[in-house]
């Protein structure tokens, strides 16, 4: 098995491609050890001590280390538990784990059901135009709301405190969105 390894615009994170499927749906965000529990492999990746965030999309896994860690000596443990992994076919998250519940849209935000169709838009261009350019570079970005012309967003993965990301926010995904809903006036990261 042949894991494939591909920097990010986020100098922390690395994203690993391991030639098959990682999840069969959606995403999932391991922010810190304790999240980690729902998964052996992000438990696995975060007993080198030297990894603060782990990711999985449907094909990839990034893995943010922790700062002031080298690379060259964190990608080949990284390598490592990863292909151990894969080859031995456990399943990537726990049995009877909070696996398949999902965090509610709107995080906090109750979205105006006379914005529907405008957030309906939002969605759509979202998932067809800008998660799959974010996923591209290790990452995810998630709708969190819409309220009076703000529209707001999780950044995940590779994204999380990446240092372009407030201009990848900002400059790409927020005058993307403008163009085509002219009623989103701004995009803001929560």
């Amino acid at each position: 098995m042949l894991i494939e390894t591909e920097a990010t615009p986020n100098p922390a994170t690395r994203k690993f491609l391991p030639g098959r499927p990682v999840m069969d749906a959606g995403t999932r965000d391991f922010p810190d050890a304790e999240a980690a529990a729902a998964s052996p492999l992000a438990e696995a990746l975060f007993a080198s001590g030297l990894v603060e965030g782990v990711f999985f999309g449907r094909d990839f896994v990034s893995v943010t280390a922790t700062p002031g860690t080298d690379w060259r000596y964190l990608e080949p443990e990284i390598l490592s538990t990863l292909l151990d992994f894969f080859v031995s076919g456990t399943p990537i998250l726990a049995p009877a784990s909070a696996a398949g519940i999902q965090v509610a849209a709107d995080a906090g935000f109750e979205d105006d059901p006379a914005d529907a169709d405008i957030i309906d838009q939002i969605k759509e261009l979202i998932e067809t135009r800008v998660r799959p350019a974010v996923a591209q570079d290790g990452g995810d970005i998630v709708y969190r709301g819409y309220r009076e012309g703000t529209l707001y967003l999780a950044m995940q993965g590779a994204c999380s405190g990446c240092p372009s990301s407030t201009i990848t926010l900002k400059r790409g995904i927020e005058g993307l969105i403008r163009h085509y809903v002219p009623e989103v006036e701004t995009v803001e990261a929560i």
